[in-house]
């Protein structure tokens, strides 16, 4: 592990400020032997004796830590920063992660969010987007909060696609609490990752400030649920203001959960309505799968009565593979001869 890394993460000066010391000085052991810090008149904490300030027995303690607690450390001057952050203003100088840092510059980053409160409707709202995108070389980012974030995850690791979480503390603290054993699944395939120092509290202010790495990251933010309050929609300025499309799944105007998605979709965010207005939304490629043939076809269609019908019930009544039959439901839907509907349903296209 760096010592000079070490260093340089731990100043306490912003993350604008420490680019424009690499840009000037090249590398971090340069900046820490050479820096004159008082010209930088702008920022009062940016003095020479900020050097001295931190004690080489503290970094190397919190490098002892890290690497005692299995914790990566990627920097902004690396090939493995994740590309997408270094377009965004005010980018993190550095990320400390767990799990497979690299998959956020190989896969298709989409960021899943939304209310810590969330209903019903939401969770399957949840479930349906990530089941369908994990089908895809995706990698779904969220935030490891209550509600959508955790429900995000989950499906994601459920249907065995990869996903990221950003999280809003250290990357050694387990916030909520009851999310251990999920913080360690999205490890497996996936990462965790923390612009803050090991053992930083949850702090509320610490939030809001992530969110520009949840959208950074992405390609673009899909609203599943948000009240009016909603930190979600922090993350959904956040991606405007980067250039990012935003997608929004719209709900009841009895809900408090849905007036903020509603008037996302008022103000110009895609909704999304079905598997088709998804995936044309985020503009992933949509190609067709093999060719099925009528008679496995007409299988489906015969399930499928007035009543929507749950793809459990589906995969008990055909005696078709079930990996199949998820490929011929998305070429159904496809060729408009059947529709998927919230909660796993699908009904014949009239």
């Amino acid at each position: 592990m760096d010592f000079y890394k070490i260093w340089f993460s731990m100043l306490p000066i912003n993350d604008s400020i420490k680019l424009n010391l690499l840009d000037e000085y090249i590398d971090e052991e340069t900046i820490y032997r050479n820096i004159n810090f008082n010209h930088y008149k702008t920022e009062k904490l940016v003095n020479s004796k900020i050097k001295n300030n931190i004690s080489e027995e503290e970094i190397t303690k919190l490098t002892t830590y890290i690497i005692k607690n299995n914790i990566g450390l990627v920097t902004y001057t690396e090939d493995r920063y994740p590309s997408p952050l270094r377009h965004i203003k005010d980018a993190p100088y550095c990320l400390f992660y767990k799990g497979d840092i690299d998959i956020l510059n190989k896969k298709i980053n989409i960021a899943v969010v939304g209310s810590r409160k969330c209903t019903s409707y939401g969770r399957e709202a949840t479930k349906f987007i990530c089941r369908e995108l994990s089908r895809y070389d995706t990698c779904i980012i969220s935030g490891g909060a209550y509600g959508i974030d955790s429900e995000a995850h989950k499906s994601v690791i459920e249907n065995k696609g990869v996903t990221c979480g950003v999280l809003g503390c250290g990357i050694d603290v387990i916030y909520p609490a009851y999310n251990k054993i999920l913080y360690e699944n999205i490890a497996v395939n996936g990462c965790l990752i923390s612009e803050f120092l090991p053992g930083t509290k949850p702090l509320p202010y610490n939030f809001p400030r992530r969110n520009r790495i949840i959208s950074g990251l992405s390609k673009a933010v899909i609203v599943v649920e948000a009240n009016e309050k909603s930190g979600s929609l922090i993350t959904a300025n956040y991606a405007l203001d980067q250039g990012k499309d935003v997608l929004a799944v719209p709900g009841t105007i009895y809900s408090p959960q849905s007036k903020g998605t509603n008037k996302l979709i008022r103000d110009g965010a895609t909704s999304i309505l079905d598997t088709i207005t998804l995936l044309e939304g985020l503009d992933i490629n949509m190609k067709k799968n093999k060719n099925f043939s009528d008679t496995l076809k007409a299988q489906i269609i015969r399930l499928l009565n007035d009543k929507p019908t749950h793809i459990d019930e589906i995969i008990r009544n055909t005696d078709i593979d079930t990996s199949m039959i998820y490929e011929l439901l998305f070429e159904m839907q496809f060729n408009n001869e059947i529709m998927c509907i919230l909660g796993n349903y699908y009904v014949k296209n009239i």
